[in-house]
């Protein structure tokens, strides 16, 4: 079976090596059904920093193309992906297409797919944070309902699928983040960090393009009486420059360069508790035992708050959260699988029509 796989984004990369290994230890025990994958890399996420070196430490298999359509607007960006992506599946015509998560990407893969009519099999399917401002939430509502194979994270995903009527080929597999973090956390890069630190990453829209939203973050972030480490991603160090915030002088937060995937995971094995916009990184922090104050109105990751490892919080409330999130929780429930989704994946992939 000839698989292509469409990545473009950091997440993306994460998920694909969990699965990309799987897939390479079904061939070796299934010569006989073996899955030949190759990945299209769309370049969303152009810079090395958010690109090359998750190929490089993680292993993943070379980029059988890259498109280099990074940048732009929505609708552009999408658009030129669209165009690309069809011209390779009409060369490589593969048997199945896979995407993975809620990227420009996602879609644009999926939409390719559908209209060439390959199947097509989505990697975290069913998620739904039900704000159609979010960009995100829609790329993933339409890949859900074009594709043949939903492989859920969660009993939450599969339910939020059924009722939008989605029930064939749907799968409850677990989460293939697990399966990464227990995959790499033995070669994570502990940071030169002393000491209690807090683990920040903000990088989302409605919270670097309002000036006063961003500001406040900022202003909140200063007040903890842990040092704050952030990863500073493209979009908000640039964001930062427009209300001009002086970066070098505030010793509050210690910016550090955008982090590899084996750096965030040392960042998280070190940290105390973790403050984001990310969805990958709340899942992340509570791999890692670590509670997680999260910068939005919602969150797909609805378990985390239910299960009490999250917080949805405003700008304005960070101040009071500080004693809450530094406080050590018990043992964590099983919300994401037992650390085997891309073996299931895999068979499940093998056995397609």
């Amino acid at each position: 079976m000839k698989l292509l796989t469409v990545v473009g984004a950091r997440p993306q990369f994460i998920k694909a090596a969990a699965l990309s290994q799987a897939i390479a230890e079904y061939n070796q025990k299934h010569p006989s059904s073996e899955i030949r994958e190759e990945i299209l890399h769309t370049g969303q996420h152009f810079d090395d920093a958010m690109s090359r070196v998750f190929f490089e430490e993680m292993g993943i298999p070379e980029p059988a193309v890259n498109l280099n359509l990074g940048g732009g607007a929505h609708g552009q960006m999408t658009g030129r992906m669209l165009e690309a992506i069809e011209r390779e599946l009409i060369a490589r015509a593969p048997d199945c297409v896979l995407v993975y998560g809620d990227t420009n990407s996602t879609l644009a893969g999926a939409l390719a797919a559908s209209k060439l009519h390959i199947p097509l099999a989505h990697v975290e399917a069913g998620l739904r944070s039900f704000n159609r401002m979010m960009p995100e939430e829609t790329n993933r509502v339409l890949t859900d309902h074009m594709a043949d194979l939903l492989f859920c994270p969660t009993d939450s995903a599969v339910e939020n699928l059924s009722r939008e009527g989605i029930s064939a080929g749907v799968h409850m597999v677990g989460d293939v983040m697990q399966d990464a973090a227990f995959i790499f956390r033995d070669r994570a890069k502990m940071p030169e960090v002393d000491g209690q630190f807090v683990l920040a990453t903000i990088h989302r829209a409605e919270n670097t393009d309002d000036c006063d939203r961003l500001r406040a973050i900022f202003d909140a972030l200063k007040t903890c009486s842990l040092p704050v480490v952030m990863p500073l991603h493209p979009r908000t160090k640039q964001a930062l420059s427009k209300i001009s915030y002086k970066m070098d002088s505030d010793s509050a937060v210690w910016f550090v360069p955008p982090a590899s995937y084996l750096e965030i995971l040392g960042y998280l094995s070190a940290c105390s508790f973790v403050v984001t916009d990310s969805g990958g990184l709340q899942k992340e922090a509570f791999f890692f035992a670590k509670k997680c104050l999260t910068l939005r109105h919602e969150t797909e990751w609805i378990e985390l708050v239910d299960a009490g490892w999250n917080r949805l919080v405003e700008p304005i409330d960070l101040q009071s959260q500080w004693e809450w999130a530094i406080q050590e929780k018990e043992a964590r429930p099983l919300l994401y699988g037992d650390g085997t989704s891309g073996q299931q994946i895999a068979e499940l992939l093998a056995n397609i029509n």
